[in-house]
């Protein structure tokens, strides 16, 4: 792995304005030289100012997950964890929330996933919401008729981008959604964060 191809890469982005549509300024984690890849959404209508994904109430939420269940805060879990996006800007606001990335949009973005993955080669990936897991999981295992209580709480292992990799999805931390605090969201949301802690990877980088 090599921190200045990665923070080559992540200055490709702060300067990338191919989105014409999109809002603001791209968003993108610490250049960490990590195994464990978590790959959200998109940013908020905040985390432009604060300068990195999950700074906003999704972000607390996110990182007390795994606060309770594995004792990480929040700052060692960016320390240690890449932290990256489908779309790297904020979308605009849509009819109903946040506006969602286009195809033409997702697919700009697809090649800084591309070069981040080929430099980290990352052996846990972390799929955080819907899009991502689209974006991950692809049609073999998320098609357009499943739902989160089909992955929540279960393990795959895919190749992605050319790395084989063990991907365990979560469901969004949206305040908006009550998915992951009601039944069977909550037990498969406790199953999931279970097997991200007691998996290899994050047992060896993470404690």
């Amino acid at each position: 792995m090599s921190l200045a191809r990665l923070i080559q890469i992540q200055s490709d982005i702060r300067v990338c304005r191919d989105c014409p549509a999109m809002v603001g300024r791209p968003v993108h984690g610490s250049a960490i030289l990590s195994p464990i890849y978590l790959l959200g959404q998109a940013p908020g209508p905040r985390e432009e100012s604060f300068g990195r994904p999950f700074a906003y109430t999704a972000g607390r939420t996110l990182f007390r997950w795994f606060e309770e269940t594995s004792g990480v805060s929040e700052d060692d879990f960016r320390a240690r964890v890449y932290m990256a996006a489908v779309a790297r800007c904020f979308p605009g606001k849509g009819k109903s929330g946040d506006r969602v990335p286009n195809r033409e949009e997702i697919e700009n973005c697809r090649r800084h996933i591309l070069r981040e993955t080929q430099v980290l080669k990352p052996k846990l990936l972390l799929p955080v919401g819907k899009l991502a897991l689209c974006e991950v999981l692809g049609a073999r295992h998320f098609p357009a008729s499943a739902k989160l209580v089909d992955v929540i709480g279960k393990s795959f292992q895919i190749d992605f981008h050319g790395q084989h990799v063990d991907v365990i999805p979560l469901p969004h931390p949206s305040g908006l959604s009550a998915w992951h605090k009601t039944e069977p969201g909550k037990t498969l949301l406790k199953r999931a964060l279970g097997k991200i802690v007691d998996h290899p990877v994050w047992r060896e980088f993470m404690e």
